[in-house]
C-alpha cells in the first residue's frame, strides 16, 4: 500500500473516519504541502456534515484553538504539516497533558526512509512531542486504531507518513460514524465516610481548576469554607469565601486542621502554604492530567466523591460562619480601599475583573488569562448561584501565557452561551495576537475579550523581581514595557476595538455587545500595583 498511487489519500481518510468515529466533531487545519491528504479528508468530512472546519496560519493558534474548542466539551483535532508545524503544537500539547484533556494531535510526516537524511522539512517526528505524549506512527491505515482515540483521557498524538502524490484523484463521501457503545470504565471504590459531626477536625475545602460541582456539593454537606478558584467550576453556593487568600494569612486560619483538595491549585501562595504545614491532615482527590501525583504531602486519596457522616454545624457560632463573618469584614474593608485607589488614581485592575465578573450572566462563558487577571478575578467573583451555568475556563495545566485569545475564540465556539468573555493582560493578548488572523469563510463566535492593558508584565511586581533593590533593571528584565498601540493591531485584523479608562465607561461596554469578536481594551497603571497587592494583603477582619 505504501507505494501506490492512492496511498496517501487511504492513509488519511482513514485517519479522519477513525477521528469521526472517535467523536471528534472539530477539525483544525494549519496549511502545508505534506499534509494536504488529511486537508483534503477532512474538507470532505466537513462537506459531508460529519465535522466543523476551522483553518490557521499558525500551528501554535490552531492547536490553542483546539484545545479551547476541546475545553467547552466539544472533541477536536489539530492537523499540521511536518517540520517547524509540529514543534509550534507543543505548547498546547503540554497544556493538554497536564490538564487531562484529550486533544488529537496530528501531524503530517515524510516517509519513513526519508528519516535521517537531509531531506527538506524532515526531523524525526516520533516522540517530538516529548515523553508524556507518546507517538503513534502510521504508515497505512492497517495502523489506525480508533481505540487510540477513543480511550484516551489525555492527548494523543498521531503522526502520519504520506508518500507522494499528496492530492487525491477525485472526492470523498465519507459514510457517518458507526455506533459503538461508551467504554465500559470500572469505578473506583468509594473512600471511607468523612466525618463532618460533632468534635470533627476543624476544614477547609480547597477547589483548584477544574475541581467541578464535587467540591462545592462536599462543602455545602460537611458545613465547610469553600476555598475555591474562579476556574474550579465549584465557586457557586453559599459556602465559597470570597477573600481566602487575605484570610488564610490571618490567625482564623492557624486553627484549620484538615484540608480537603479537588481539582489543581496553582493561583495562591497561602494555599500552598497551607498545604505544606505538618499540622493539617490532607485529604485529596485524584488530580486530572499526566501527573496524578500531587505536589504537597497526602494523608488520604480520594478515588470518587466522599460521603459525609455526622450533623455539620451550621449555626451561628460554627466553623463556617466565623469564615463567612471574616469574608464579609475584609470584602468590604477590600471594596472601600478600591474605591478610594480608583478616585485617587483611577481605574485597577481589580476594578476590570470585577466588573466582567458582574456582567458573566447565568449560562455566560468566561476565558481568563494567566498571570494577574485570574488572580484578581479571584477577589472580585460575586456570590453566584447554583445550576446557573456559568462556565470558567484557564489553561492552569501548566498556567502558561501561550495561545489564549485561541484557547478563548475555540471555547467560544463550542459553547452554546448567553454571552461570552476572555479577560487577559496586553501581554498575554500580545503573545497570540494571530490568534485575531481568521480568513473571511471561519467560523467566528460572539466573544469580548477585555484587555488590562498596563503596559508591561505586572504581575512580577507583585513578587520578589518587584522588591525596591531591584528597580533599576526591573522594567528591563521583567516590566518589559512595550508601547503598542491595541488599536492599530486590532484595526490589520479588522477586529472592532474600544479603549476604556473608567469604571462607567467599562460597565457600559460590556452591557453592549457589537457581536462577533470584539476587543475592549482597559487602560491602568502599574506603577503602584505592588503597593496595593501589599494593602490588600495586610487587610484583617
Amino acid at each position: 500500500m505504501g507505494s501506490s498511487a492512492e496511498s496517501s489519500t487511504a492513509l488519511a481518510r482513514a485517519v479522519v473516519a477513525a477521528l469521526v468515529g472517535a467523536g471528534v466533531t472539530e477539525v483544525v487545519v494549519a496549511p502545508g504541502s505534506r499534509n494536504a491528504p488529511l486537508s483534503f479528508a477532512a474538507y470532505d468530512a466537513a462537506a459531508a456534515g460529519l465535522v466543523r472546519l476551522h483553518t490557521r496560519i499558525d500551528e501554535r493558534s490552531a492547536a490553542f484553538l483546539a484545545l479551547g474548542l476541546t475545553k467547552s466539551r466539544a472533541r477536536a483535532a489539530v492537523m499540521c504539516t511536518s517540520g517547524t508545524a509540529v514543534a509550534n503544537l507543543h505548547p498546547a500539547a503540554l497544556e493538554a497533558a497536564h490538564a487531562g484533556v484529550p486533544l488529537v494531535l496530528v501531524t503530517a510526516d515524510r516517509p519513513a526512509r526519508l528519516r535521517g537524511t537531509g531531506s527538506n522539512q524532515v526531523t524525526d517526528q516520533v516522540g517530538i512531542l516529548g515523553p508524556l505524549l507518546p507517538t503513534r506512527d502510521l504508515a497505512t491505515a492497517a495502523d489506525v486504531d480508533v481505540d487510540d482515540l477513543w480511550s484516551a483521557r489525555g492527548p494523543v498524538h498521531w503522526n502520519v507518513q504520506l508518500e507522494e502524490p499528496l492530492v487525491p484523484e477525485h472526492r470523498w463521501q465519507p459514510a457517518g460514524p458507526e455506533p459503538r457503545p461508551a467504554p465500559q470504565r470500572a469505578e473506583p471504590r468509594i473512600l471511607e465516610s468523612i466525618y463532618a459531626g460533632p468534635g470533627s477536625p476543624r476544614t477547609v475545602v480547597v477547589a483548584g481548576d477544574d475541581a467541578g460541582p464535587p467540591a462545592r456539593v462536599l462543602a455545602q454537606e460537611g458545613g465547610w469554607p469553600l476555598l475555591a478558584e474562579p476556574s474550579s467550576g465549584s465557586r457557586t453556593g453559599d459556602n465559597p469565601i470570597r477573600t481566602y487568600r487575605v484570610l488564610l494569612e490571618a490567625p482564623l486560619a492557624e486553627r484549620i486542621e484538615r484540608v480537603v483538595v479537588y481539582g489543581h491549585p496553582t493561583l495562591s501562595r497561602p494555599v500552598t502554604r497551607l498545604l505544606a504545614r505538618d499540622d493539617v491532615e490532607i485529604v485529596a482527590a485524584a488530580a486530572p492530567g499526566v501527573w496524578p501525583e500531587r505536589p504537597f504531602r497526602v494523608d488520604r486519596k480520594v478515588l470518587t466523591r466522599l460521603n459525609v457522616e455526622g450533623e455539620p454545624d451550621t449555626g451561628p457560632a460554627s466553623w463556617l460562619e466565623e469564615w463567612r463573618a471574616a469574608d464579609r469584614s475584609v470584602g468590604q474593608q477590600l471594596d472601600r480601599l478600591l474605591a478610594e485607589h480608583r478616585a485617587a488614581g483611577g481605574l485597577t485592575a481589580y476594578d476590570v475583573a470585577g466588573c466582567v465578573a458582574r456582567a458573566l450572566p447565568p449560562g455566560g462563558l468566561l476565558v481568563l488569562g494567566p498571570s494577574n487577571p485570574v488572580r484578581d478575578l479571584d477577589l472580585m467573583v460575586p456570590r453566584y448561584d447554583v445550576g446557573a451555568r456559568r462556565k470558567v475556563l484557564a489553561n492552569r495545566g501548566l498556567a502558561g501565557i501561550d495561545g489564549i485569545v485561541s484557547t478563548a475564540i475555540g471555547a467560544a465556539l463550542a459553547r452554546d452561551s448567553s454571552r461570552s468573555f476572555a479577560l487577559m493582560g496586553d501581554v498575554t493578548f500580545l503573545h497570540d495576537a494571530n490568534g485575531l488572523v481568521l480568513g473571511p469563510e471561519e467560523p467566528r463566535p460572539d466573544l469580548t475579550i477585555v484587555v488590562v492593558n498596563d503596559d508591561g508584565g505586572s504581575i512580577f511586581a507583585t513578587l520578589e523581581q518587584g522588591a525596591p533593590a531591584y528597580a533599576d533593571r526591573y522594567d528591563r528584565l521583567f516590566g518589559t514595557p512595550h508601547g503598542v498601540s491595541l488599536e492599530s493591531l486590532c484595526a490589520a485584523t479588522r477586529t472592532p476595538h474600544l479603549r476604556v479608562a473608567s469604571l462607567p465607561e467599562l460597565e457600559q461596554a460590556l452591557a453592549v455587545p457589537n457581536g462577533g469578536i470584539e476587543v475592549v481594551e482597559a487602560v491602568v497603571s502599574r506603577a503602584d500595583r505592588r503597593a496595593l497587592d501589599e494593602a490588600i494583603a495586610a487587610l484583617r477582619p
